[in-house]
């Protein structure tokens, strides 16, 4: 059993350290770029009069990044060759973010946004799976190209885990002698929706609610006539490009459909493990992050003459948090081996639980570290000079979306007691 890292794979991270010190670094600290990142964060980041979506300026600066990351051969590193990328898998994606997350906040990755050198892609998984060669051919390259931007849209007002009970609705319809669906309903937290160019939407084609047979997903023009804009949800963590948006009467051609007719919800399921455990490992890396800063901090702080570290109600905390940061690395890097070992349909039936276990965990995990260095650091700890109450604010997001902890749970106590998973078969002997 060997746990080393690859040679190559040691060699990219310190490739991209430098090209981060030398490229991403410096325009950070450009015509004062670093309002960003400062305890002035949210009112650079946020235009207030635009209902709180991010400033064009925080946005164009992102960009800079990407593109400047791309053109060295780091952003699309996830990617299919074909696509300029380099065919990297789940472990080489887990390090690497765990990595990333590791150093701090950033130009060089700002999970608020999911804005990183090295890119994450779950619209173009998607698509890779279930997109038609067209679909494919307009929006990856545009996607790549900067001229298509997708927004997602599963949840709504009124259901959010029970996706099944979606209360938007696409039937059969004509327009203009051309054959295609008319959509009615809801949805919220469509992030990126301000930029969109196109939705991603889910909609009931057939059957009755609770039946996850009968959805299907159509792409649906941003501008589209019938598609508006109710509201952008303010959050924990500002600026906000989370909104709610409603769809009358919203016509698509039946080129829009999106996979199968009634198997949607196989797509919303293709990016999901993956997903999450690159976002276990950018969580393990920003709580990596709040201990080492806090263990630096505990030295090199003095009160009452003599190093705050000397405390064990100092030292036990941040001994727990990290006993369980060692354990969560070696649980990520093995569940993220696996995957890169098997087909994407096998990691639900064999290793779904375990990338279910990294992300509750991991998510869990940075949050406590944040609180725990924010009160080892005290009042400084607590104001926005230091980091840890933003990396609290935007990591405490990731224990409700892209699957609850408590969902997560339910899918590892499935696995556990046999409902499901490889143990099914002999737990229904019992």
């Amino acid at each position: 059993m060997d746990f080393a890292l690859p040679e190559d794979l040691k060699d990219f991270l310190d490739s991209l350290d430098t090209f981060i010190s030398q490229e991403i670094t410096p325009l950070q600290n450009t015509n004062d770029n670093n309002r960003f990142f400062d305890h002035r964060r949210e009112y650079a980041r946020t235009n207030w009069e635009a209902g709180g979506l991010p400033s064009d300026d925080w946005e164009a600066l992102l960009d800079q990044a990407r593109l400047r990351a791309d053109k060295a051969g780091f952003y699309r590193l996830a990617l299919p060759k074909e696509y300029g990328g380099r065919d990297a898998g789940n472990l080489w994606m887990a390090v690497i973010r765990e990595h990333l997350a590791a150093k701090g906040l950033g130009l060089f990755n700002d999970l608020q946004n999911e804005h990183s050198v090295v890119g994450n892609f779950p619209d173009v998984i998607m698509l890779l799976g279930f997109g038609s060669e067209e679909q494919k051919k307009q929006l990856i390259w545009g996607r790549l190209e900067g001229t298509v931007r997708m927004t997602f849209g599963l949840t709504e007002p009124g259901h959010g885990s029970d996706a099944t009970f979606m209360e938007t609705k696409a039937t059969r319809a004509v327009k203009d002698g051309v054959e295609g669906w008319s959509i009615n309903g809801m949805k919220m937290w469509q992030s990126n929706q301000h930029k969109a160019t196109h939705c991603v939407v889910f909609a009931r084609t057939s059957g009755n609610p609770g039946n996850a047979i009968g959805i299907t997903a159509f792409f649906v023009p941003a501008k589209a006539e019938g598609v508006k804009v109710l509201s952008y949800e303010w959050t924990f963590n500002m600026p906000t490009d989370h909104a709610t948006v409603s769809f009358t009467n919203v016509f698509v051609p039946d080129s829009a459909v999106f996979g199968p007719i009634d198997n949607g919800l196989a797509i919303a399921q293709s990016f999901v493990h993956e997903n999450r455990i690159r976002q276990a490992a950018s969580s393990l890396g920003a709580a990596v992050f709040c201990i080492t800063e806090s263990v630096k901090y505990a030295r090199q702080r003095k009160p009452f003459g003599e190093e705050l570290a000397k405390n064990q109600a100092i030292q036990f905390p941040l001994v727990e948090l990290a006993t369980q940061a060692e354990m969560l690395r070696l649980l990520i890097r093995k569940t993220a081996w696996e995957m890169d070992r098997m087909e994407q349909k096998e990691v639900e039936r064999k290793i779904s639980d375990k990338v279910s276990m990294c992300n509750y965990w991991a998510n869990r995990l940075c949050t406590q570290a944040a609180d725990r260095a924010i009160q080892v650091h005290g009042g400084i700890g607590y104001s926005r000079h230091k980091p840890f109450e933003h990396i609290y604010r935007h990591h405490r997001r990731y224990r409700i979306t892209e699957g609850s902890e408590e969902i997560q749970m339910r899918k590892v106590a499935a696995y556990l007691f046999g409902y499901i998973g490889p143990k099914k078969e002999a737990f229904s002997k019992l």
